[in-house]
Parts: C-alpha cells; structure tokens; sequence
C-alpha cells in the first residue's frame, strides 16, 4: 500500500521533491491484485438479515456480484469471504460460488485477515477488500487495494481508496471486480465468452 518516497534526502538532512514520484492511482493499485477478499453483510448482501422462527437466517445476494466472483476465479484471482458473524447462508452461497476461502465468526478481522495472507503467501499490496462499517477499517487500512459500497458507513467512505458507485448486494462487488480486471487486462476475454462470433 506502501509508494516510493516522494521526497528525497539532500545534503543538510531536509527532504526536497522527487521529480520521478508519481502517486499510486486506482488502476496501479487494481494491476497488483491477487486476493479480492470481501465483508458479506452490507457488501455481498445489504444488510438485512432475517431471522426465521425456528432460528434459520436468509438473505439475499445479487447474481451479477455471483457472476463477477466467479469470472474473477476463472481469471486466476483468488476471492475470498472474510466475516464476523458465521452463517449457513454464507457459506452455501460461497460453495455455489466455488468460493474457498471463507473465515467467518472471527472476533478480529485483523488477525483472521494477517492468518489469510500468511498462509496465502501474499503481501498487503496483493489484496483488495471491501467492507462497509466500523469493525472493516482495520483491515482496510492494510489492504492494497481498500473499497467501500456507495451506502457504507460515511467514516469508512472517507478512508478508502475507492467507493463503488453501487450499495451492497446492489451490485457494489461486480463493479469492484469489473475494475481489476479491466486494470490487469482481463475483462475483455470474460466479454468475448460470451459475445456472438461475427
């Protein structure tokens, strides 16, 4: 998450401009992604949990986010579900999904996310993540990549690198994935799948 020193030292200890500094943009921080690691609450879903009678839960997630998680995978990317609260539902769209890497019922996010890249071998600068409230700036202040849906907390909007255009479980993930794979040049192959031969 880290840019190169935009400042160099000079003889009597002061630092003076690097005219070779260019600030990381949007698209040089989405070229390094290798991990798109999602809250599900507010990101995947809009919120709203329903407790049923007997104590089961639903909630609803948006097909094109599926879609967009799935792609993702066939790209070469890895996604992942990163959640403090455990739910069946979550993990049965995440099998749907053939979506792997699930941490859920984690009391910090931090450490289940510093366990994630440990394990995965990977650096800050390699994962994007979304998250929509408090309990995410932890671990959105470490990734390479941070992003918020369009009705997420405004204190986590004003510290990410990125605010989808979209709320959660309304499209706020397909938009996220949309834009790394344009940035590493992938988006074009997930369309031609699909487009009629001329």
């Amino acid at each position: 998450m880290s840019n190169p020193e935009s400042r160099a030292p000079n003889p009597n200890g002061s630092r003076v401009p690097n005219p070779e500094f260019r600030p990381l943009t949007i698209h040089d921080q989405a070229t390094a992604i290798r991990l798109l690691l999602f809250d599900v609450d507010g990101v995947l879903t809009d919120g709203v949990v329903i407790v049923h009678t007997d104590g089961s839960e639903s909630k609803g997630f948006h097909i094109r986010d599926g879609a967009a998680m799935v792609w993702a995978q066939r790209a070469g990317l890895t996604v992942g579900l990163l959640s403090a609260r455990s739910s069946g539902a979550t993990a049965h769209r995440a099998a749907q999904l053939g979506i792997r890497l699930v941490v859920q019922g984690v009391s910090s996010k931090l450490e289940a996310y510093e366990r994630i890249l440990r394990d995965a071998g990977l650096s800050d600068d390699a994962v994007a993540y979304m998250g929509d409230d408090l309990l995410d700036l932890p671990v959105l202040a470490r990734a390479g990549l941070s992003a918020a849906p369009a009705d997420g907390a405004s204190e986590v909007r004003a510290h990410v690198h990125w605010v989808s255009a979209h709320g959660g479980g309304r499209g706020a993930v397909r938009e996220l994935i949309e834009l790394v794979l344009r940035a590493q040049g992938r988006w074009d192959a997930v369309v031609r799948e699909y487009t009629p031969a001329s």
